[in-house]
């Protein structure tokens, strides 16, 4: 049976003086639950300080984004050696508001998920589709195309024991989440497509649900088969919101 994990991410929130309370409350309201997985992607400065604030606890930290290269003359890049220098073991990838603004294709997004492989990280692979697509009835075809840019390239196997989170883009930081019965019909065809590649790699797998995740409709969301836990974005800079979930998932 999957451990449920519950993952931060705090985007381009904080600063030394509020991550240190934030963190603090984190250490002491979160250690109870031994039972399920906790992480926090902070931004890249803070690293270190989550690094020295988290490593005897039971809550894991990791980054938002890394390099496609492992090393170069690349100004403003951060390689995935790097986050493991400062001790992070998750990196998320390809989350929507990155692809959007940055405008990272599906091939980029791929040889990240493969750096983070590679080197020792979970990647945590965002995927997702917009209001159009889901109101015209193409959900599964956008995110089949998404996993099927890195099956294509590395095999389906490189799935077992990462992290894929759907996140449909309508709902981030809308507040209109997707019930847990749309959410579970996407995981279960998430899972199910691995699955017909590699039955193992599916089973290790964990899905996320990413998308105005609150406490109130955690639990609705938690119970279902194929949902292995959360991508918390607002509500993981609150931390009784962020306990609350927690509590669900445990």
């Amino acid at each position: 049976m999957r451990q449920k994990l519950v993952v931060a991410n705090w985007k381009m929130h904080g600063n030394l003086v509020s991550n240190k309370q934030l963190l603090e409350a984190y250490i002491e309201k979160l250690s109870p639950f031994k039972n399920i997985g906790i992480v926090v992607c902070v931004p890249y400065p803070y690293l270190a300080q989550a690094q020295s604030m988290l490593q005897n606890s039971n809550i894991a930290w990791g980054a938002q984004n890394l390099s496609k290269d492992p090393v170069g003359p690349f100004t403003g890049e951060v390689s995935a050696a790097m986050l493991k220098d400062f001790g992070a073991s998750y990196v998320i990838i390809g989350h929507s508001e990155r692809a959007t603004a940055y405008c990272e294709s599906d091939e980029n997004i791929a040889t990240k998920f493969m750096q983070a492989k590679t080197h020792g990280l979970t990647p945590i692979l965002c995927v997702g589709e917009t209001l159009i697509e889901r109101e015209a009835g193409v959900m599964q075809m956008v995110v089949g195309k998404q996993l099927d840019t890195i099956i294509n390239t590395y095999g389906a196997a490189v799935f077992a024991n990462a992290v894929v989170s759907y996140e449909p883009i309508w709902a981030i930081g809308t507040g209109l989440a997707a019930s847990g019965e749309q959410a579970q019909t996407m995981h279960e065809f998430i899972r199910g497509k691995i699955a017909i590649l590699d039955q193992a790699a599916a089973i290790s797998l964990k899905i996320l649900y990413g998308g105005s995740v609150n406490p109130q409709n955690a639990v609705q969301l938690l119970v279902m088969q194929d949902i292995d836990g959360g991508l918390i974005g607002r509500c993981s800079l609150n931390v009784q919101e962020f306990e609350g979930i927690c509590r669900a998932a445990a």
